[in-house]
């Protein structure tokens, strides 16, 4: 079970917000599945002669730390010091994320670089004309083809061994390229016993890895850990009554269900029976979702660590959620924006279904 952590929390930020706590006392170590993601920017130049499709010309490039590396990189922008565990593959991808993660300040001591292993790689291609907004035309995914070799799991879970007293919190974020499996479950069974924080952001995981503090799925992964159809979570009673079945059954504190445009949903100790919920933060018409879950689990994990009401954390992760999904691409959301935002955030409210 997640406890608090072993140092005291820090104080409070002064002339920021009353209720955001100063995150950088704390240490957290992020555990999972490394992806880099790749932007290819382009303009629109004309139709091939050789076929029906347009023709773009390059602009430039980028690559931002994706998956694991996102959720680490939120971290650290909100002033945690971050460690990250987890593997890359020895090429051109890993490279790079291993020195976009290097820039933002973050230990990279307990990630591995494999021979044998190809790091998954999101390749976005956006185009826009001068003075438009990029628009994604295409995805193109490099994925390993195999899950992560069983000897790289192996030491990944026990490195996680050593963070004990060395840590505050660990967040895992789970991918599904193998890096949160057996080993890691095994690992976690050592650390439910120290005074660690731990939250896990599920891909096919969550009903795996018990007796954690928190655990931050979406719909699509709750109704997989649940074995229920999604279409029956649209209903607020039902959607309670599986997050409650479930967090019950796997003996987590707190799940925190994110539901896309509909907010999300907190249900735990100590919170009402059909859960405490919020409507999304920021404005009705966003830029980009992609990585926001990463950021709600950082933002909740680190607000829980550093001691908020779960109904508070709730709050900050909503309103670090709505930071980045204005923002193209993966993206983090900082201390500052955190703050600005938080003081016209909406307040959680305790469902209610009507009779």
């Amino acid at each position: 079970m997640g406890r608090v952590p072993r140092r005291s929390p820090a104080g409070y930020l002064v002339g920021l917000s009353a209720r955001l706590p100063d995150f950088r006392r704390l240490e957290v170590a992020v555990v999972g599945d490394l992806v880099a993601d790749r932007y290819v920017y382009a303009e629109p130049a004309r139709v091939s002669r050789e076929a029906p499709v347009l023709v773009l010309r390059w602009t430039g490039e980028e690559l931002r730390p994706g998956g694991a590396a996102n959720a680490a990189r939120n971290l650290r922008a909100l002033g945690a010091k971050v460690r990250v565990l987890g593997c890359v593959g020895r090429d051109a991808s890993g490279r790079d994320l291993l020195e976009a993660l290097e820039k933002d300040g973050i230990d990279l001591a307990g990630i591995e670089s494999l021979p044998s292993w190809v790091t998954p790689t999101k390749t976005r291609i956006l185009a826009n004309e001068p003075r438009r907004t990029p628009q994604q035309v295409l995805r193109l995914d490099r994925d390993p083809s195999e899950p992560l070799p069983r000897d790289g799991a192996v030491r990944l879970a026990n490195r996680m061994r050593d963070l004990i007293g060395q840590v505050d919190a660990v967040l895992l974020s789970d991918y599904d390229y193998g890096a949160i499996g057996d080993a890691c479950a095994q690992s976690l069974q050592v650390l439910r016993r120290a005074p660690l924080s731990i939250a896990l952001d599920p891909r096919r995981s969550l009903d795996t890895m018990p007796g954690l503090l928190a655990a931050t799925p979406n719909l699509e992964e709750l109704a997989w850990a649940a074995r229920c159809d999604i279409r029956k979570l649209a209903d607020p009673a039902e959607l309670a009554r599986t997050a409650t079945e479930l967090r019950a059954r796997l003996g987590h504190r707190y799940l925190l269900a994110t539901l896309g445009n509909r907010g999300m949903t907190l249900f735990g100790e100590d919170q009402p029976p059909l859960g405490l919920h919020v409507e999304p933060s920021g404005p009705e018409s966003v830029i980009d979702v992609s990585g926001a879950g990463d950021t709600v689990a950082a933002a909740f994990l680190l607000a829980l660590a550093a001691r908020c009401e779960p109904a508070e954390a709730m709050r900050i992760a909503n309103a670090a959620a709505g930071v980045v999904v204005m923002k193209p691409g993966t993206a983090a959301c900082d201390r500052a924006e955190l703050a600005d935002a938080l003081g016209g955030a909406p307040r959680p409210r305790e469902v209610r279904v009507q009779a």
